[in-house]
């Protein structure tokens, strides 16, 4: 069986809890705890400290795990440890807060530079009237052409299974690419 490793990373709020609770076929792993900051706590009252953990069988001889990193800065030293390993990662952007897109961007640069693996910007909220499009998100972030930014509701199942399938096709383009 073929065992393929994601990593889901986005700003705090951006949605990467959620992403993966609605494909996990198992109870996802959470470390969620209760937010302090009076702050924070009136956007969420809890936040990811260490890592969501979900798995979906794709097949018989495949199967996705996901890993969901904290999107707060002072849990960020667990980035590189999740990163390891990784064949592919999705970087969730709350497209309805410009406000967060200059710290997706960081997210973004700072997972490039722990391994060249194929990766997706999902923009998550597009069920939202006023969420940014794909292609404007792609001109903010200041994304290569061929990096694919794609529409994303992180409750609705079918859209994020989309958006792994994406990656997915992407990492085993890149591995069909190694072997021959």
């Amino acid at each position: 069986m073929q065992a393929v490793k994601m990593v889901v990373t986005g700003p705090f709020s951006a949605g990467k809890t959620e992403f993966i609770s609605s494909v996990s076929e198992i109870d996802v792993v959470s470390t969620e705890r209760r937010i302090s900051s009076v702050s924070e706590a009136a956007v969420k009252g809890q936040t990811t400290v260490a890592m969501d953990f979900g798995r979906i069988t794709v097949d018989d001889d495949l199967v996705l795990y996901l890993f969901g990193t904290p999107g707060q800065r002072r849990f960020d030293f667990m980035w590189e440890i999740l990163s390891e390993g990784m064949l592919g990662f999705i970087v969730l952007v709350d497209s309805t807060k410009p406000e967060t897109f200059r710290e997706a961007k960081r997210i973004l640069e700072t997972f490039e530079s722990y391994a060249s693996t194929p990766y997706v910007v999902a923009a998550n909220k597009q069920d939202h009237e006023d969420a940014w499009e794909p292609d404007d998100l792609r001109i903010i972030l200041r994304l290569n052409p061929s990096v694919k930014v794609l529409p994303c509701v992180a409750l609705d199942k079918e859209s994020v299974k989309n958006v792994l399938l994406e990656l997915l096709y992407s990492i085993l383009e890149q591995l069909d690419e190694s072997e021959s």
